[in-house]
């Protein structure tokens, strides 16, 4: 499908996120699928825990870190068409991906603590936009499967002071379809939700892109392997952040283009 762009911008600047359904079919939703389960049981052969127990209250949460090297399929999501155009107008044409994680909500799952993006990677005042989370449902998302819970409007908070004491009273559920993706913006509090359901989990991929000024959450260049390094193209690996020059805005330019310095117009 094609998404319209203009009218998730105006989602997204209006309410902080916007629910995209249909982004993949089927078939793809279930190659997603098997190659998330391998990718989980991958991580426990690898003796990497996969819970955290700095973020999660309890063990019926299950993180997923690293996934773009675990399967090809996970780099398809982060070049997916009209992932990519949302996140680079609303964040730039150099974008780059600062991580891609998953958390997967078992039955009993609880809460995390209340945080937006942003206010993790940079103090305020937090007036323009850094990150967007583009969050890939693997299953279908609901208030009582444990699904996102945020904040109304909090995307337009500029400190952390501006948070209402009562925020825990005014979070609403995300809802959307398996499928589907939730744009959300990286102003947005939000946390984790609680899965009060008896024999359902609730799995979602969390593609961060992030501005190329703003320190990645992850170091594609220390965590990949070898293998998964040499079948990545130009653009995956400027896509990812990574060479010595990628994220150096200007820099690139001179090596790689020998931009003539002498006639630019620079400060």
């Amino acid at each position: 499908m094609t998404v319209d762009t203009d009218e998730v911008l105006g989602q997204i600047e209006a309410n902080g996120y916007a629910v995209i359904p249909d982004m993949i079919d089927t078939d793809k939703l279930k190659q997603v699928r098997t190659a998330f389960s391998a990718a989980t049981e991958t991580m426990k052969q690898r003796g990497l825990v996969v819970l955290d127990p700095r973020l999660d209250p309890n063990p019926h949460n299950i993180r997923v870190n690293n996934l773009p090297d675990m399967d090809p399929v996970f780099m398809e999501l982060l070049r997916h068409p009209d992932a990519l155009r949302i996140a680079r107008v609303i964040l730039g044409e150099r974008a780059i991906v600062s991580n891609f994680s998953a958390n997967v909500a078992l039955p009993g799952a609880g809460s995390m603590n209340l945080h937006s993006d942003q206010a993790l990677i940079g103090p305020s005042p937090w007036n323009d936009p850094w990150l967007i989370n583009i969050i890939w449902c693997l299953d279908d998302v609901r208030a009582d499967n444990g699904g996102t819970m945020y904040l109304p409007e909090s995307h337009r908070l500029r400190a952390r002071e501006e948070v209402p004491s009562d925020s825990q009273d005014r979070l609403r559920a995300f809802s959307a379809p398996a499928g589907a993706v939730i744009a959300m913006e990286g102003r947005l509090w939000h946390t984790s939700g609680v899965n009060v359901t008896e024999d359902e989990s609730r799995a979602l991929l969390f593609a961060l892109y992030s501005r190329d000024f703003v320190r990645q959450q992850m170091n594609w260049e220390a965590l990949l392997s070898d293998q998964t390094k040499k079948r990545l193209s130009e653009e995956d690996r400027e896509l990812l952040g990574m060479g010595p020059l990628s994220n150096v805005h200007g820099v690139d330019l001179v090596m790689r283009e020998g931009y003539d310095l002498a006639s630019a117009d620079v400060l």
